[in-house]
């Protein structure tokens, strides 16, 4: 009995002194009890919200505090990144974040910037953007739709989520790399992009890996090219960009999490933790590849640095190609 009462009361000061030790560096503790929102500034049933949902249900599973997903979409995903730009620095409300979240400074889209007013969480998964013809399309490679848009200049309709997207970006680079003269069609999403596609309307598809992955396993939709480093693994025979030598572009979709900025270190390490945790969970690969993500988990200074780099790789590349958000 006695035995049993020492080990209590160890336990009890053992998660005292994390308390305390969190207290010390600055940090406030986030209490089982407390309640997270996220907010997902994209629509329902999106790879940001699926991925959110997936890490809130995860967290909460292992007893950890309650977390809310909220999708506030709108004005290319500038309405739900204020709303946390202006919250209270204290662990409470979190943004998941993707490409146009470093891509809309260099647009002027919004009035934050990256690294001056958000503090780096995780950057949690990553998936592929992949360049779609249809099935039954005559464009058997890259080259053979550069060679018919050289042809017939102007003739041809490329389409993607956007505009101002990464998917939008990855057009223009082609466009600009190889000198070809297309017509730009923007959707409010992948999705209306690929039923106007279906529909023979436009030749091509800049799309998001999860949003096809079905169609390219069932051959309704054909690969021509990713903007991977490598070849992704479930499209061994589609090459990346810059093995097509049409130019050296590189660039994933990647899904993150940021808090605004001041949040204290000491929280944000108990944050970083907390998704870290949930992504290494035994069967979240199993739950991300179905829906066409692979797992990163690179957390703290290190998503920083990376979402840095990408704001200026992205603001060099909307200058250069003279991209504008409308």
């Amino acid at each position: 009995m006695r035995r049993r009462t020492v080990l209590a009361v160890l336990g009890v000061l053992g998660a005292a002194g994390v308390a305390i030790l969190i207290a010390a560096a600055g940090g406030e503790v986030l209490a089982q009890s407390k309640t997270i929102r996220i907010i997902v500034p994209y629509t329902p049933a999106s790879g940001p919200d699926i991925l959110s949902r997936l890490m809130a249900d995860e967290i909460g599973r292992e007893q950890g505090p309650n977390i809310v997903v909220e999708n506030r979409p709108g004005a290319g995903t500038v309405i739900g990144t204020e709303v946390v730009q202006r919250a209270e620095p204290d662990g409470g409300m979190l943004l998941t974040v993707a490409n146009s979240f470093v891509i809309n400074p260099g647009l002027k889209r919004g009035n934050y910037e990256v690294a001056r007013d958000f503090a780096p969480v995780c950057y949690l998964a990553s998936t592929p953007m992949v360049l779609v013809v249809q099935g039954s399309s005559p464009y058997k490679t890259l080259a053979d739709l550069i060679a018919a848009a050289r042809e017939k200049p102007g003739a041809l309709a490329f389409a993607s989520g956007g505009p101002g997207s990464s998917l939008h970006v990855a057009i223009e680079v082609l466009r600009r790399d190889a000198g070809i003269n297309i017509t730009y069609v923007p959707f409010g999403g992948t999705a209306p992009a690929i039923s106007t596609l279906m529909g023979g309307h436009v030749a091509a598809v800049w799309a998001d890996y999860p949003t096809v992955v079905a169609q390219l396993q069932a051959g309704t939709l054909r690969g021509l090219v990713t903007t991977s480093h490598a070849r992704v693994a479930p499209l061994p025979d589609v090459p990346t960009y810059v093995e097509t030598g049409v130019g050296h572009y590189e660039a994933d979709i990647f899904y993150g999490v940021v808090a605004p900025a001041k949040t204290p270190a000491a929280t944000l390490a108990q944050l970083s933790k907390l998704f870290s945790t949930a992504l290494q969970a035994p069967d979240m690969k199993a739950k991300l590849d179905q829906q066409g993500l692979f797992p990163v988990g690179t957390c703290g200074a290190g998503f920083g640095d990376y979402m840095s780099k990408l704001a200026d790789d992205y603001a060099r590349i909307i200058r250069d190609a003279n991209i504008t958000a409308n």
